[in-house]
């Protein structure tokens, strides 16, 4: 692992102040640094980028073609959503209303580690979430390891396959 790039792992809770501020775990304060970036995220969650990341996903988001209307779409609601951050004394961030509101965020959040990022979860949304995505786990292993598709889905695709050929 290359030690410039920050590695975020865990998971937090934590409050939301009524001014909108939440504190940052301390394990991922030094990865984030001095600025970064919050933006809407999928999944109704908020993406936090370390200045570096950020700068990574701008030259992503370079590559697509204009002409594609998804990828229009998907910038404009990725950048238009998104500020720049630093912590305060205390090491927390104020995030915007417009953030707080896209993710579901009033009271109790959830802060979690994500290799290059951070994400920052509405309680209820997150429990939702990773109770449904823990049922899966297993097999949402097994499409990644498979290029995007199941043994199965494989094993069917390999089986007409066989029988094309034997006609």
């Amino acid at each position: 692992m290359n030690p410039e790039i920050p590695m975020f792992i865990g998971t937090y809770e934590h409050t939301i102040d009524d001014k909108g501020r939440l504190a940052i775990p301390a394990k991922f304060r030094d990865g984030l640094g001095d600025r970064f970036f919050a933006t809407r995220g999928l999944d109704k969650c908020l993406f936090i980028f370390p200045k570096n990341e950020w700068e990574r996903q701008l030259a992503e988001f370079a590559k697509l073609p204009l002409t594609m209307r998804d990828a229009r779409a998907y910038s404009r609601l990725f950048f238009s959503g998104a500020c720049e951050c630093e912590l305060d004394k205390q090491g927390r961030i104020n995030i915007p209303a417009y953030l707080r509101e896209y993710a579901g965020l009033a009271k109790e959040a959830i802060v979690i580690g994500v290799m290059t990022r951070v994400e920052i979860w509405s309680q209820e949304v997150w429990m939702g979430y990773s109770s449904e995505a823990e049922e899966s786990y297993e097999e949402i292993a097994e499409k990644l390891s498979h290029g995007g598709e199941s043994r199965k889905s494989n094993r069917q695709a390999d089986d007409a396959d066989e029988t094309k050929c034997q006609r």
